[in-house]
């Protein structure tokens, strides 16, 4: 419990399995964290049962991860818990980067309007787990067991048999899948000796954060050499309840059970704040940047997402967000393949998508890591050079990095893409997530409440016949048809585009096409409506050989 917080306990029950035969279950998530609890959720919504064990009986303790980008709130909409997180959270959108005591430049993360959610939120993750935990428990399909741990797994062909220790002793859980969502330190990804590799960066971090009533505008603010830390960097970000959280560059040679302690903490935030500030601390823990992934996510029917899979530095708000990222793409294909709907060759697809964006975050958290803190006397001056620059010259900006924030994963190299075959202006490429807009139908007033869940063919005006909507509903992998102004008819939603803004963020002219992956990712597109076309290119997105 803290000043702001209390922590839920939730309660333990004896398993079954203990007092008779166990059942094999179909999939098995570990991890109640952000990504297990995202990705079990999503399955359940796809009508897949799936067991969750968790070695806790609560959520997070500590704020931990806090910012949740716009990408991670259109997930969340449609898991069904993006309004309390959003509504919780502290919207942001504008970063200050200083030199010293001086701003430096300003960033504004989306300058356009159109978009139902912001850039960011922060929010402690405990809240943030707590809204998912209250959306998992209400789906029947779901099932989480709290103080189940896991002890031992051995991989099969056709799955894999854990070990589970709990208050009343061991039992045995065979299940056709596993989801691996453990963590960081990921017990299960050592159980098996799997490999992680990449670089831990010689640099630590303190994380404070602390309960102070202040009218701080809600941005982000990082300092480079500031003077009340000399020679290092901090960063302040703002959170519900007049918490705040402060990150202070420690350097290599700190003690990091020393740096936790009130009397080494106080002095930092009293230097920053001023000495009539009045604040309390929350939580406070010492990190080290890394930059690690496993070599491959998928081993066969065991599946690594998160934290167990990969590892960035927390300037970027990288990783939970790639984690979520990583639950939205597995969702649907994990759903489609127990359905025997598509091969398993899909879930090679996941591996293949999340490790080229794994391997984008860790280019990027390389990238900060090295301009925060710098290898050498020449980086640094060239570092300050930058910023020196930044203040008056546009072309420097681009060269300043205090952590690249997070953005969805462009899967362009992704095999399950149709190539264009005729011209397009804009960003919506084969490969990019579809940009939300204003609309109005019966669904709702934005475009992504008519996007995901299931293949959608989104087409701007009457390009596609009744006869031809009814076969894509009724197809192995059905495709709904959403219809962007024109006549409507019970075969296809029709959504109004009142101010331009879908035809104007997708090109979209009289007759164009989109195809649309469950996870709201662009998969191909036309100018005009082809069934053969579009059935070729389900086909492709699901790893399912063409019709003949």
């Amino acid at each position: 419990m803290t000043a702001t917080y209390t922590y839920p306990k939730y309660a333990y029950r004896r398993p079954p399995e203990l007092d008779g035969p166990s059942a094999r279950r179909g999939v098995v998530v570990v991890g109640a964290g952000p990504v297990g609890l995202a990705a079990a959720i999503d399955l359940a919504q796809r009508g897949v049962p799936v067991l969750v064990l968790d070695d806790d009986d609560t959520v997070s303790v500590g704020s931990r991860a806090i910012c949740y980008s716009k990408r991670t709130l259109e997930i969340l909409d449609r898991l069904g818990c993006g309004e309390p997180v959003a509504g919780k959270g502290v919207g942001w959108k504008v970063g200050k980067v200083y030199q010293g005591s001086e701003l430096a430049y300003q960033f504004d993360l989306l300058p356009e309007s159109g978009h139902r959610r912001p850039a960011f939120v922060n929010l402690q993750q405990y809240y943030f787990e707590e809204a998912l935990v209250n959306r998992a428990r209400a789906l029947p399909a779901l099932e989480i067991r709290w103080r189940h741990k896991v002890t031992h797994v051995a991989p099969a062909a056709d799955g894999a048999t854990l070990r589970v220790a709990t208050d009343d002793g061991e039992y045995a859980l065979a299940c056709d899948w596993l989801v691996v969502c453990d963590g960081a330190r990921s017990p299960i990804r050592r159980l098996l000796g799997l490999d992680f590799e990449g670089q831990v960066f010689r640099d630590r971090f303190l994380i404070v954060d602390i309960r102070m009533a202040a009218d701080h505008p809600a941005e982000r603010r990082f300092w480079f050499d500031p003077p009340f830390h000399p020679n290092q960097s901090v960063l302040l970000h703002r959170q519900p309840d007049d918490v705040w959280r402060v990150d202070f560059q420690l350097g290599w040679d700190a003690d990091p059970e020393a740096e936790k302690q009130p009397e080494r903490i106080l002095p930092r935030l009293t230097a920053m704040l001023g000495p009539d500030a009045h604040f309390e601390i929350e939580w406070a823990s010492v990190y080290t940047f890394q930059c690690r992934r496993m070599q491959r996510f998928r081993h066969g029917r065991l599946v690594f997402a998160g934290d167990a899979a990969h590892l960035v530095s927390p300037f970027g708000a990288r990783g939970a967000n790639s984690g979520i990222q990583d639950a939205d793409n597995l969702g649907w294909k994990l759903s489609l393949v127990v359905a025997g709907r598509a091969p398993e060759a899909l879930l090679d697809t996941y591996d293949a998508e999340r490790v080229a964006a794994a391997d984008e975050n860790l280019r990027n958290s390389t990238r900060s890591t090295d301009f925060i803190t710098p290898k050498s006397a020449v980086s640094r001056t060239f570092r300050d050079a930058v910023l020196a620059l930044a203040r008056r010259h546009p072309f420097a900006r681009r060269l300043v990095n205090s952590g690249r924030l997070s953005v969805p994963a462009v899967l362009a190299d992704s095999p399950l893409n149709t190539p264009d075959a005729a011209s397009f202006a804009g960003a919506m490429v084969p490969g990019t997530v579809a940009a939300d807009a204003p609309v109005t139908g019966a669904c709702g007033p934005w475009l992504l409440d008519y996007l995901g869940g299931g293949f959608v063919l989104l087409v701007f005006g009457e390009g596609v016949d009744a006869a031809a909507a009814r076969a894509l509903c009724a197809a192995p992998v059905p495709c709904r048809v959403v219809q962007v102004g024109g006549a409507g008819g019970a075969d296809r939603e029709v959504i109004g585009d009142a101010e331009g803004l879908v035809a104007a963020r997708y090109d979209g002219r009289p007759g164009t096409c989109y195809l649309v992956r469950p996870d709201q990712h662009v998969c191909a597109r036309w100018r005009a409506f082809d069934a053969a076309a579009v059935r070729a290119a389900l086909a492709r997105a699901t790893c399912r050989p063409p019709e003949t």
